[in-house]
């Protein structure tokens, strides 16, 4: 089962744009690769959304490869949507806040 759209939650859209910022500060071009790396993630989740296992309520997650991030998302009737995107190292209750607060 594939599904067509990716929603991003502005939180979650906060997060990519931050970490574009801090990657295009350290190397020119390199919070480009990661916004490229994301999207890849996120095609992956369109293309196999159930693949992934379910971390936190109903939400799954995925690495982003190369970045030490990883995307949060749960599946709606219209595709996915984008719950945040932290990095790996973070603890993982911002993730699962983050959910509870989307699911409300």
């Amino acid at each position: 089962m594939s599904v067509a759209a990716a929603r991003f939650l502005a939180a979650a859209y906060d997060d990519v744009e931050s970490a574009y910022v801090w990657y295009e500060h350290q190397q020119a071009g390199l919070g480009a690769e990661f916004v490229h790396a994301v999207e890849a993630a996120i095609a992956a989740a369109l293309a196999l959304p159930t693949a992934l296992p379910i971390v936190h309520r109903d939400a799954r997650r995925i690495l982003v490869q190369r970045f030490p991030y990883c995307l949060f998302y749960r599946l709606d009737r219209d595709g996915v949507i984008l719950i945040a995107c932290l990095h790996a190292a973070r603890d993982p209750e911002l993730g699962h806040s983050r959910i509870d607060a989307e699911n409300r």
